[in-house]
Parts: structure tokens; C-alpha cells; sequence
């Protein structure tokens, strides 16, 4: 059985409900035992991760979406609205520079003290 099929079945068994891994084994032969939480992207359907994994290959292209899956514009959209609404997201905003953090004290956005900590966090 292939790793996605194994994926597919395991993600089949589970249903809508959430899981932990508690064990993995390495091609080397390593075990690590523990709670791992899955990524939100595999808890995805399979198949709203094949979604996924074609948008990736067309580089985002909603017109090659719509060739690849036979669809129309508003359906491909209707997808990816709901795909995203089930993906949390990581902060992508760099934290403010040493100028930007004075700049805001000055405007008295924040406190002395918040300044002070935010400052001491750039060291």
C-alpha cells in the first residue's frame, strides 16, 4: 500500500473526528513515541488536499483550476473560500523595527512600557 493510500484510509477511519498520532516510525527504523497534532492541511479531505496540491502546481492559476477540474470560476472560488476557512494561519507580519516602535511611543499608540519590552524583544 502506498503512503497515500495508508493516509487516505487513516484519514477515512477517522471520519470528521480529530485524532492525534502518538507514534512514528522513520525509514530508519527510529520510533518517537508522543501527542503530535496533524497539520490543518492533513486534516483535509484527501480530496480537498489533491485540491490543494493541484492549485500549488498551477501556481495559483484559477483559470488552469478550472481547466484541470472541468469547473467554473465561482465554483474553484467557492472551494478555495471554504478550504481557507478550515486553515488556520501562521502571522506573516514582520514584528516592527526599532523606527516604527519609537515612532508609534511617539504618536502614544503604545506605552513607555510596551515600548520597552518590544525594543527588548529586537535584541
Amino acid at each position: 500500500m502506498t503512503d497515500l493510500l495508508e493516509w487516505q484510509a487513516l484519514a477515512s477511519l477517522a471520519g470528521d473526528q480529530s485524532f492525534t498520532i502518538e507514534r512514528v516510525r522513520l525509514a530508519s527504523g527510529v520510533v518517537i513515541e508522543g501527542r503530535f497534532v496533524p497539520p490543518d492541511l492533513a486534516k483535509l479531505s484527501v480530496e480537498d488536499q489533491v485540491f490543494v496540491a493541484a492549485f500549488v502546481r498551477a501556481h495559483g492559476s484559477i483559470k488552469e483550476m478550472e481547466r484541470f477540474f472541468g469547473v467554473s470560476y465561482p465554483t474553484i472560488k467557492a472551494r478555495l473560500n471554504r478550504i481557507s476557512a478550515a486553515l488556520s494561519f501562521v502571522e506573516t507580519e514582520a514584528p516592527p523595527g526599532r523606527s516604527e516602535i519609537l515612532a508609534r511611543l511617539g504618536r502614544g499608540e503604545i506605552t513607555v512600557s510596551d515600548a520597552i519590552a518590544q525594543l527588548e524583544a529586537l535584541k
